[in-house]
């Protein structure tokens, strides 16, 4: 396929997986609006329809709780094909969402879409309007997951980390509960391969959390304390640390120094707190257990994400470094987990596929620190891994075989970012 092919191969899966004001991941498999796909596919459709692009933005943030969170799923339409559905959340929102949040890289996203926008005064006018929302969300989350007030975040259930079944969870994970929680029937195998998807004791213990939560109906003072799986994620930090960066710079522009402050701030606190997750050993960050406070002993791509954040140009280049040597064992880049790992599965979720999300925020940040010899051999391995397999939700690291979701929202619009970003700039 030529990158002409690619691009209007790309184009066609957007526009066959718009719903008006939303995108769905993919037909069948996930029939919704999700938080993090959302933001991520709004630069896909940037390309497309800047209109478009802002508007899936604001669709979501209509849907802002009012304590300030963003849930992950916005129920807009009634679907069985999904479970769990709207009734098992039973969230009470004027339109059903789920209770728990995703990696939070809408500041991120807002930027992007301000920087390339070809209308400026559009752009201000709708980038303004979403300024104080993304704002909140920002407080949100250091009020309601850091309540020692360390700078980092905490994730309470692997759903929100968008890595949902990912290594670095099982032994926390392990202290979530199977009994007690009602009947209930998978729709994702009925769209996917099983040995792909997480295992029915993970599906468990996702839905023992969701009925604890839902039993304190759903108040986020309470949350946090009352979860058995408290997990600081280096990855999903690094998303909030970044969005609160770009947020605080598009405050600046818009003459909003309060924001531009507070976000800034935000920024430089979580930077100096993450340097407590980085494992000399491994040449990368590690999550936490909060529980514990031990670090969890698994070398994942989340710990490979903090190239994202604007983190120092001696940590940029070992983890570009880390990425160099997974390119000896893992043919795409970059594998969710370490190949040498004994837990690692090629085929599984989370557990060892290559995402073209993660390679495009990875990717962006090493650019952005001048490791750009690995930056393009991400984005190689990307367009590779089109030709190869198509646009899967997730692929093989070593043969490129799809997996999961096909004609994948958010990998169409990766492509297209990756296209552009190898276009000769003026």
């Amino acid at each position: 396929m030529t990158p002409n092919d690619i691009r209007s191969a790309a184009a066609e899966i957007l526009r066959e997986n718009d719903r008006g004001a939303y995108t769905v991941p993919t037909k069948g498999l996930y029939p919704f609006q999700w938080n993090w796909d959302s933001c991520l596919t709004a630069l896909g459709l940037a390309q497309l329809d800047e209109d478009r692009a802002w508007t899936e933005i604001e669709t979501l943030f209509a849907h802002q709780w009012p304590d300030g969170m963003v849930p992950h799923i916005v129920f807009h339409v009634y679907d069985d094909g999904y479970f769990p559905g709207p009734d098992v959340w039973a969230t009470g929102r004027p339109t059903p969402t789920s209770g728990i949040t995703q990696p939070p890289v809408a500041g991120f996203a807002l930027r992007r879409l301000f920087e390339t926008a070809t209308d400026g005064e559009a752009a201000k006018r709708r980038a303004r309007a979403l300024l104080g929302a993304v704002d909140r969300w920002h407080a949100w989350f250091y009020e309601m997951r850091d309540p020692a007030g360390e700078g980092l975040v905490a994730i309470i259930h692997p759903w929100e980390s968008g890595r949902d079944n990912s290594i670095d969870w099982d032994d926390a994970f392990e202290r979530v509960p199977r009994d007690g929680i009602a009947p209930y029937t998978r729709r994702d195998t009925q769209h996917a391969d099983p040995d792909h998807r997480p295992t029915n004791a993970q599906y468990d213990r996702y839905l023992w959390l969701v009925e604890r939560f839902r039993s304190l109906g759903w108040d986020n003072t309470k949350l946090h304390d009352a979860s058995p799986f408290q997990v600081v994620d280096p990855g999903f930090n690094a998303i909030l640390i970044r969005s609160c960066a770009d947020l605080a710079w598009l405050a600046d522009w818009l003459d909003e120094p309060e924001i531009a402050r507070v976000n800034r701030e935000r920024a430089s606190r979580g930077l100096a707190a993450l340097e407590s997750l980085w494992s000399a050993g491994h040449g990368q960050y590690l999550c936490r257990d909060r529980r514990t406070g031990a670090l969890i002993d698994s070398p994942s791509v989340g710990g490979l994400l903090p190239a994202f954040a604007p983190i120092s140009p001696a940590r940029a280049k070992a983890i570009a470094t880390r990425i160099q040597a997974l390119a000896a064992s893992a043919r795409y880049l970059v594998p969710s987990h370490d190949p040498a790992d004994p837990r690692f599965s090629a085929k599984r979720y989370w557990r060892g596929p290559t995402w073209l999300i993660v390679n495009y925020m990875i990717a962006d940040g090493l650019t952005r620190a001048g490791e750009w010899e690995t930056a393009n051999a991400i984005r190689s391995a990307s367009i590779d891994l089109i030709t190869t397999g198509g646009f899967a939700e997730y692929y093989d690291p070593h043969t490129g075989e799809p997996c999961g979701g096909g004609r994948f929202t958010w990998t169409a619009a990766m492509v297209l970012e990756f296209l552009k970003s190898a276009e000769p700039q003026p």
